[in-house]
């Protein structure tokens, strides 16, 4: 497999090989086209995210400063609101799905190293190898659809939170949340349940 091909399978890439610069020179040049843009051009902010994400359904809005590694990786549906001050790494792919609010310095990461000294040093590493002097692998992120992540919230690498989830604020989500799932605290744990009228078939009349 060639680096990119091991980075997608979560297997030890060479973060420096010259396909990742190309896709991270490629995201920063439209980041910096996006951040020159004003509040009310949302046609061209648009037109921006649509070359930088995988792909982006409709009614998205990304405030700023935004982030991202390279950009590509991103994929979100329809009905996405991403607040300001927030950063995706995405070495791995970051799937969001639709109806989905994310709160002012959310933090993405799919990049990770290992825990283990020995394991995370490239072995037999020297300065003039070209390689980086530590392993990194990345694991896919998945927020579902209707999910709300809170001011702060930190979600790790490999994690999968479920349709209609609620993530506290200041939250470190490290494990999978279930769908319809009220979840808060470092690690993120579940509080409750929600949503009981969606899953039971039957929404409340209006106010």
């Amino acid at each position: 497999m060639d680096e990119l091909e091991k980075c997608m399978a979560g297997e030890y890439y060479d973060c420096h090989d010259e396909v990742f610069l190309e896709f991270k020179g490629t995201a920063r040049r439209l980041l910096a086209q996006y951040h020159a843009l004003a509040y009310e051009q949302k046609k061209e902010k648009t037109e921006i995210l649509r070359k930088l994400f995988g792909s982006m359904g409709t009614n998205v809005s990304v405030g700023v400063p935004f982030i991202c590694d390279y950009g590509r990786n991103i994929y979100m549906g329809s009905n996405v609101s991403v607040n300001m001050n927030c950063t995706f790494v995405d070495c791995n792919r970051i799937d969001i799905g639709s109806n989905v609010l994310i709160a002012s310095n959310v933090q993405l990461y799919t990049a990770t190293h290992p825990v283990e000294l020995s394991q995370r040093l490239t072995p037999d590493w020297n300065p003039e190898s070209g390689e980086y002097f530590c392993r990194t692998y990345a694991r896919p992120i998945k927020i579902g659809n209707g999910c709300w992540l809170g001011g702060g919230v930190i979600v790790l690498p490999g994690v999968t939170i479920g349709d209609g989830c609620v993530i506290g604020g200041g939250s470190v989500v490290t494990k999978d949340i279930p769908p319809n799932s009220l979840a808060v605290g470092n690690p993120c744990r579940v509080i409750r349940k929600i949503n009981e009228e969606a899953r039971n078939g039957s929404v409340p009349e209006p106010l």
